[in-house]
């Protein structure tokens, strides 16, 4: 499963986790402003906004997990399995891919009340990429510094939903993931107060029991509640190396552990990557389960003007700095 969330220090950050029992050979992909973007459905894009992000590559096709344009926008998709339904092609309706859906919107959508106008006219498809990929289930966190917006596709319809604490994870969907919250309500940063009787003398035993009922497994309601948690209480100072930092400790806290999702036999779901994208600056960068130094690629440090993809597989292996 996965983790979506933002950050805002001076620069405005979004970022994900990608959970999963393995990967697909992703890469780090920038695709420029003259790099046709074609469309089973909708009308193609021959020029629209560079943009950068994590992609499967099919071919010479980039199917982006999440991504970033140079105006500010991200967007990531994260599973939503048993939840997502996609539609025929209509007549009248902008009629989208489901693995189109990011270039499209990051495509022509410079913020993210933009983005709200387009989905008014868009209907998502059910079009499978090719024969041996199936459709993804998914839904959508589309996020800019003046907040984000979930985006999912059901039986009833697209859904768009305000997010005002820029988390996302996947099911259940996430209307019912912002009702859990009231349940955790009571959780603070600061040190508990005696609430329980004012005959007993109670005081805390330890530092951080003021978030004692925070939930620590693995579920994605769990998650949401602990990436949000965490999310509305981080704190850092406005440097770039301190918002980078601080936003890898937010999904840090939701980071998976090989030996502790078991999905099947001898398989467990791991984060296979964590991204931290700064949407002013066009810089995205990750880790990986096996290497925990940052790596970083810088949007405009291509040619944004050029009709060629950049390309950057991930780099792999932990790397340690031995000090003797």
């Amino acid at each position: 499963m996965c983790t979506a969330a933002t950050y805002q220090t001076k620069d405005f950050y979004f970022g994900r986790t990608l959970d999963y029992d393995f990967s697909y050979g992703e890469e780090i992909v920038v695709t420029p402003r003259n790099r046709s973007l074609r469309f089973r459905g909708a009308k193609d894009l021959d020029n629209h906004y560079a943009m950068i992000g994590m992609a499967h590559m099919e071919g010479e096709y980039p199917l982006y997990y999440d991504a970033l344009n140079e105006k500010g926008l991200g967007m990531a998709g994260l599973n939503f399995v048993g939840n997502a339904v996609y539609a025929k092609e209509m007549p009248g309706r902008e009629n989208v891919a489901q693995f189109e859906f990011i270039p499209w919107i990051l495509g022509q959508c410079a913020s993210m009340e933009e983005a709200k106008d387009l989905l008014g006219k868009t209907n998502l498809t059910d079009t499978p990429f090719s024969g041996h990929l199936p459709v993804a289930q998914l839904h959508w966190m589309i996020s800019d510094r003046n907040g984000s917006i979930t985006v999912e596709s059901v039986k009833e319809g697209l859904k768009i939903y305000d997010n005002p604490i820029g988390v996302l994870t996947n099911n259940p969907p996430f209307k019912e993931q912002m009702s859990q919250l009231v349940n955790y309500m009571h959780l603070s940063p600061r040190e508990p107060q005696n609430l329980f009787s004012d005959r007993l003398s109670l005081k805390p035993h330890s530092r951080g029991m003021g978030a004692l009922g925070l939930p620590g497994d693995l579920s994605s309601q769990s998650r949401f509640v602990r990436a949000a948690f965490t999310r509305m209480n981080a704190l850092s100072g406005d440097s770039e190396s301190e918002s980078v930092s601080q936003f890898f400790h937010i999904l840090g806290s939701v980071d998976q552990q090989r030996g502790c999702c078991e999905v099947g036999e001898g398989k467990y779901e791991i984060t296979i990557y964590t991204s931290c994208c700064n949407a002013d600056k066009g810089i995205y960068y990750y880790t990986t389960y096996e290497n925990h130094q940052i790596s970083a690629v810088d949007m405009y440090r291509e040619n944004l003007d050029s009709g060629e993809l950049a390309r950057y597989p991930l780099v792999l292996g932990e790397h340690i700095l031995m000090q003797n």
